[in-house]
């Protein structure tokens, strides 16, 4: 069986620490549904993050995803105003750290968003959204998924991510999905075309 979630913000995209004292209350996907044995999250959200995430059975899908260049949009609220200067930074590549080293992203699709999303769950009272300056929504799409990408890039640029959401993996949708909720689906290798 094969399904989609919206990860709520605060969670993390797996199943339980592997440690046998948790000193820290971290939240898991297990919460939300009680998932079969073996089931796995395709690709991750960070902590922070939210939105779409696909979970299989099928570790031959897994692979798929992580090794196949697929399409991910994110809407990205920003700390800050963003301008075309800082989106075509962010369109062309640029150096970000991963693990102790310079990486250059590849280009992907930044484009601000003139109107915010409408139809989004509140965020989560941790966040604290706009608490610094004013903010701006961005739509990005990346055919990777290093480790923090979005938010190390918009960093970059000047303009922190306050607020990440996936709407869309391929061609599976977030859709009204809220935060917490899983739907049972059919995940194929043909999902993973652009």
């Amino acid at each position: 069986m094969d399904y989609k979630m919206y990860k709520p913000a605060g969670m993390l995209s797996q199943f339980s620490s592997g440690e046998k004292n948790q000193l820290l209350k971290k939240r898991f996907l297990g919460e939300c549904y009680d998932f079969p044995v073996g089931t796995m999250p395709i690709g991750r959200l960070d902590e922070k993050s939210e939105g779409l995430l696909l979970l299989t059975c099928q570790g031959t899908l897994s692979h798929a995803f992580n090794s196949q260049g697929v399409e991910k949009e994110y809407w990205v609220q920003l700390d800050g105003t963003i301008h075309e200067v800082a989106l075509n930074k962010l369109r062309e590549g640029i150096e970000i750290g991963l693990f102790g080293k310079r990486y250059t992203t590849k280009p992907c699709t930044a484009e601000a968003l003139e109107v915010p999303p409408r139809r989004l769950a509140k965020p989560d009272a941790l966040l604290r959204v706009g608490a610094h300056r004013p903010t701006s929504w961005i739509r990005m799409v990346i055919t990777e998924g290093k480790f923090r990408q979005i938010r190390k890039m918009t960093a970059a640029v000047g303009f922190p991510t306050a607020r990440l959401i996936r709407v869309r993996i391929g061609h599976h949708l977030l859709d009204d999905l809220q935060p917490g909720q899983v739907v049972p689906t059919v995940l194929t290798t043909e999902w993973i075309g652009h």
